[in-house]
């Protein structure tokens, strides 16, 4: 299979650690992908011209993170990282949409950064940061066990690391659970460190 992704996506790194843990990243060859150069594969492949793609075996196309982590649970066995008793899937698929739309709202921030300061809209930034501040603020009342490894658990992992590396706002302060979470998670998941180099 073929992952294509970039060293630095929040959503690649994800896919990275589910890969690892799961045992099947020998299977997987990563592929560098750019999603700002038109004529780089990724829009062939996603018609949106996101990353990550999971490329299979058989030429289908699998897309985005969180149907690529499904994908590599059914090939593991199924159960894994995706629990199989609905109250804990249900927990599993929420905090993983959560810890995603965090990555969203911060990679929006960083791509907005990028325009010139007098096009920068402020109102808009702050109200990306807002999401963020909400997202971190429902998982520090409720931090799930750090001990579990679910797809939620992972994209929570590659969220808090992600925040760390880009620092759209500073979260560690006003989160200090989150960062008793984050620690106890990277101790107990030997798969995840794997993929932070």
């Amino acid at each position: 299979m073929l992952l294509r992704s970039s060293l630095t996506s929040p959503f690649g790194r994800k896919v990275q650690c589910a890969a690892h843990y799961l045992g099947l990243a020998d299977r997987i060859e990563i592929v560098p992908a750019d999603t700002l150069d038109p004529s780089d594969v990724l829009r062939r492949d996603n018609p949106l011209g996101k990353m990550p793609v999971l490329v299979l075996d058989d030429g289908r196309k699998v897309y985005d993170s969180p149907v690529i982590l499904e994908h590599l649970d059914h090939l593991a066995g199924g159960g894994r990282i995706h629990p199989h008793a609905w109250d804990d899937r249900l927990d599993c698929l929420t905090q993983q949409a959560l810890a995603d739309g965090v990555l969203d709202a911060g990679l929006l921030i960083l791509y907005e950064g990028r325009r010139p300061v007098a096009f920068q809209h402020s109102s808009w930034l702050d109200h990306q940061r807002a999401k963020i501040l909400r997202g971190l603020d429902a998982l520090e009342s409720a931090p799930p066990d750090p001990t579990r490894v679910t797809a939620g658990t992972i994209t929570i992992g590659c969220m808090l690391t992600y925040l760390d590396r880009r620092k759209p706002i500073d979260w560690r302060v006003s989160h200090p659970a989150l960062v008793g979470w984050l620690d106890a998670f990277l101790g107990a998941t030997p798969a995840f460190n794997k993929i932070l180099t």
